[in-house]
């Protein structure tokens, strides 16, 4: 059976689409898979583990009985990096470091969610540098949950516009970043998300694939007895 991949679904209740192909998915291509990895930004936005909204407990119980049978590997994104113990013990997912190395079928692959390797990108690079911090994170999930969705869209807002105005080359990988970690670990093969670029590119030595957000199609890598196959799919309106 094949490992499956996915990547910035950015799930939110304002998309109900991409919530419904997420959930079919579960029941569906996942249940049929050794393993499921899922490399950040499941969320649009994630405002801690006591989230009681309908969209974070339909898919923590999606995600709980598929991992009955399938192993789920969750990774923190740009979006949902508060993400904690709690949620994976209520989902059955385990929590993945960013990056991580993973062997399958005797070949190994660096998986990473891909915002630490947009190094043009100086100003993001410091917000998440702040929020990624213990003590800011403590204090913003000591505010109570109304609160917390408030700031939420603040953030998503601010994003929105910040996005707006930088020029497209900044918001993609650096090629000597890519160069830099891939030898770090010694892999050929680099996987990931978050710039919204899906295609296998050939670099210095390899390859790296990236996973597309879930909008009017999903995407997904496929990865099988002949390697890795990046793949996409209508999400029906």
């Amino acid at each position: 059976m094949p490992t499956l991949f996915i990547s910035d679904l950015h799930l939110d209740s304002s998309r109900p689409a991409t919530l419904r192909a997420f959930l079919s998915f579960l029941q569906g291509p996942a249940r049929r898979a050794d393993a499921l990895y899922i490399l950040g930004d499941l969320f649009e936005a994630w405002i801690g583990d006591d989230d009681d909204s309908a969209l974070a407990t339909q898919v923590r119980e999606g995600l709980q009985q598929l991992s009955h049978t399938v192993p789920v590997y969750v990774m923190h994104g740009n979006r949902d990096f508060l993400l904690g113990d709690t949620f994976c013990m209520e989902s059955g997912c385990v929590l993945l470091a960013d990056p991580t190395l993973i062997d399958i079928g005797g070949r190994q692959a660096l998986l990473m969610h891909g915002d630490t390797l947009c190094t043009a990108d100086t100003d993001y690079l410091a917000f998440r540098e702040q929020v990624r911090q213990p003590a800011w994170q403590q204090a913003l999930l000591a505010k109570p949950l109304a609160e917390r969705r408030q700031i939420a869209a603040q953030l998503r807002e601010g994003s929105r516009e910040a996005s707006s105005n930088k020029a497209e080359d900044i918001m993609d990988v650096s090629p000597a970043e890519v160069d830099r970690i891939m030898a770090e670990y010694g892999v050929d093969l680099l996987i990931h998300g978050h710039t919204h670029r899906p295609a296998t590119h050939p670099v210095t030595h390899g390859s790296r694939i990236v996973l597309g957000d879930w909008d009017t199609n999903g995407w997904l890598i496929r990865w099988d007895r002949h390697g890795p196959e990046l793949e996409s799919f209508p999400i029906p309106a």
